[in-house]
């Protein structure tokens, strides 16, 4: 959904539900180098309110962090949350790119769930069908233009000129899976209110889906089972997690209830998505956000599923100083989203 195209020099900004991260990177080519990067809280109501208000402070804590950043260049590429975007893949009739557009345009209410004229849509050719191989598959996407004009307004209010505004799971992957992969790659984004999860195929997504379970559901989880407050969950959560040998397997037993149910939905994901692609096997699981840290969690889901499952690196596809390796890495998990924005080209 790009506004403004060949700008060279902005940042990717991610606006989330507990804190707010932007990164800028220098160069062309695939591999660009690290400029700047940071994060900072914000109130978790503020984020997700639609009130103007509320938009009007959000928009001055962002303009206040990106100076603190000492981000000087007022060109923004935006994430928009996967809970706001919808994305499907669909089979239409072989045409040239005009013809497919206006096609689209035409059908297109029958695709998405919001009117066409309250709607900003965008859509990418993917290929054959694997369905019928005489049709085209396409990608489509479609986000309420309420929520893109006050962004945008919100923004540029404070002085920001939003180039693109992009889906999360789009950055995420551009981050995470590696421009060469050519085997079916999930990302797995675990926020605090949501999971995000997208399955790429030749570096092009073929399923998005937004689930309501984050970190916050587990350490609510936690509190209950464990009859504790929520500082003392959280600790116990990330210090424990999915290990059923420590402390007697209570933390394990208090959250796995929780966790069990987002395996659950992972799992539909992936039979949906084999469904449509039965030649193609999933390959590994890449997983970020703030439960890719909790112990045993990447080995729980790699029993489950059978895959290879890994940590995210969201600087996979970054050039900085060997020295900050260690700063740069324990970051990585919360930056994937900010860090795929800012390798879009331009």
């Amino acid at each position: 959904m790009d506004i403004l195209s060949g700008v060279s020099d902005f940042f990717g900004l991610d606006i989330g539900t507990s804190s707010i991260r932007a990164v800028q990177l220098r160069g062309a080519g695939p591999i660009k180098t690290l400029d700047r990067y940071g994060s900072g809280p914000v109130d978790g109501n503020l984020a997700v309110s639609d009130s103007k208000a509320d938009q009007q402070k959000l928009g001055r804590v962002i303009a206040e962090l990106i100076k603190q950043m000492g981000i000087t260049t007022r060109n923004v590429a935006v994430g928009v949350p996967a809970s706001r975007v919808f994305t499907t893949v669909v089979d239409m009739e072989k045409l040239s790119e005009d013809e497919l557009a206006k096609t689209i345009r035409y059908q297109a209410d029958s695709f998405i769930p919001t009117p066409l004229a309250e709607s900003k849509i965008d859509w990418v050719l993917l290929g054959d069908s694997p369905k019928e191989p005489t049709k085209s598959e396409v990608l489509l996407s479609s986000v309420p233009n309420s929520y893109v004009e006050s962004r945008l307004d919100m923004l540029e209010a404070v002085g920001f000129n939003v180039i693109a505004f992009e889906p999360d799971t789009f950055a995420v992957m551009r981050a995470m899976v590696a421009p060469d992969a050519t085997q079916p790659q999930m990302v797995l984004d675990i926020g605090d209110r949501t999971t995000d999860l997208v399955i790429a195929v030749n570096g092009a997504p073929r399923l998005t889906r937004s689930m309501p379970v984050g970190t916050e559901g587990i350490i609510r989880s936690a509190v209950t089972g464990l009859g504790v407050d929520t500082a003392q969950a959280t600790q116990f959560v990330y210090k424990f997690g999915m290990n059923k040998d420590k402390l007697e397997g209570r933390v394990y037993s208090a959250i796995v209830g929780v966790v069990d149910g987002l395996v659950s939905e992972i799992e539909k994901s992936i039979k949906f998505f084999q469904d449509r692609y039965p030649t193609a096997k999933l390959e590994r699981i890449i997983v970020t956000g703030g439960a890719s840290t909790l112990p045993e969690f990447p080995l729980y889901l790699a029993n489950k599923f059978g895959v290879n499952v890994e940590i995210g690196n969201a600087w996979r596809n970054v050039s900085f100083p060997a020295s900050r390796q260690n700063e740069l890495l324990a970051a990585s998990n919360h930056l994937g989203v900010a860090c795929g924005l800012a390798e879009r080209r331009s």
